[in-house]
């Protein structure tokens, strides 16, 4: 896919599945289903593709470097070309990354685009582009690899704005942050690349702003939700954006609550309790075990008219 084709095909909703585990191991039947699902139930105007990431709802710091390729692998298998691939790559260490990049450009399905996650440790932003430069050309070179860098630091938006205006590897931003750093960032970008909203699908004013396409982490259960929404924003509709926006508010008031605690786990409860079975959200993950009980309650009220948007 060139350049220009990738771009306006992330004009879209960008769905990250879970990664459904059993008994701490990753249940990659289960994770199938979630794929297949998504592939199946599309409803983006105009036959556009879907587009599926493997990124931070996903739990992708707490697997293996093996796992993270063979997660790649199944899910490039079940998409068989006829979709997006974007592969989330935590940077740390930047090495490691590196060889991620090198093993998953080798694969059948290869990726189509590579997220940087948020960079842990101590960094400078001077140190950050450095690094990133270095990465994009060497990658970018021999892999044909293409970057999203996700934005979670304030203080790194010059650079994020320098590596996309600077470098033919960079072509886009997930914010992260908020909507104060949307202008800005379309403003310094131009258009040299895309700037993608990142914080689920509370995402009309960003699109009001100018953002182009969403991250979706509830997608892998309501995908009807997600893709009715951008294509209202597609055509400027903002008010059916909002119409839309406000049913699966209460669901991602629990998903980001005290910084995000449920981000992962709100969904696994969403898709256990929901009933559906062509989606499979295993019984919680690393680090990330099901809700409290009061919790889940609040997850069945959030989602009990939501059964349409499946």
């Amino acid at each position: 896919m060139d350049t220009n084709t990738l771009l306006e095909s992330l004009n879209s909703v960008i769905a990250i599945p879970i990664i459904p585990f059993n008994k701490d191991a990753i249940d990659y039947h289960g994770h199938a289903k979630n794929v297949i699902y998504l592939m199946q139930n599309n409803y983006l105007s105009s036959d556009r593709p879907r587009v599926i990431a493997i990124g931070g709802t996903s739990l992708l710091h707490h697997i293996s470097f093996e796992d993270q390729i063979e997660l790649v692998n199944q899910t490039g298998k079940q998409m068989k070309g006829k979709g997006v691939l974007i592969s989330g790559i935590v940077p740390n260490p930047i090495e490691i990354a590196g060889k991620l990049i090198e093993a998953q450009s080798k694969l059948s399905y290869p990726p189509d685009t590579y997220l940087l996650m948020p960079l842990s440790g101590i960094s400078s932003p001077e140190g950050i582009y450095d690094q990133y430069q270095r990465l994009a050309e060497k990658y970018g070179n021999s892999c044909n690899a293409r970057f999203i860098y996700y934005l979670r630091q304030k203080r790194d938006l010059e650079v994020v704005v320098r590596l996309i205006k600077e470098s033919p590897h960079f072509i886009g931003v997930k914010i992260g942050t908020d909507e104060d750093d949307v202008k800005p960032l379309i403003e310094g970008v131009d258009k040299s690349g895309l700037v993608i909203w990142g914080i689920g699908d509370r995402c009309t004013e960003a699109a009001e702003l100018g953002t182009k396409g969403h991250t979706s982490g509830i997608a892998v259960v309501f995908a009807r939700t997600s893709d009715e929404i951008n294509n209202a924003q597609r055509q400027e509709d903002y008010q059916t954006s909002r119409q839309i926006e406000s049913k699966i508010s209460a669901l991602e008031d629990i998903r980001f609550t005290n910084g995000r605690v449920y981000n992962y786990s709100a969904v696994v409860e969403a898709m256990i309790l929901s009933g559906f079975e062509d989606i499979e959200g295993g019984n919680g993950g690393p680090f990330n075990p099901r809700v409290p009980a009061q919790i889940s309650a609040k997850v069945q009220t959030a989602i009990k008219d939501l059964s349409s948007y499946h």
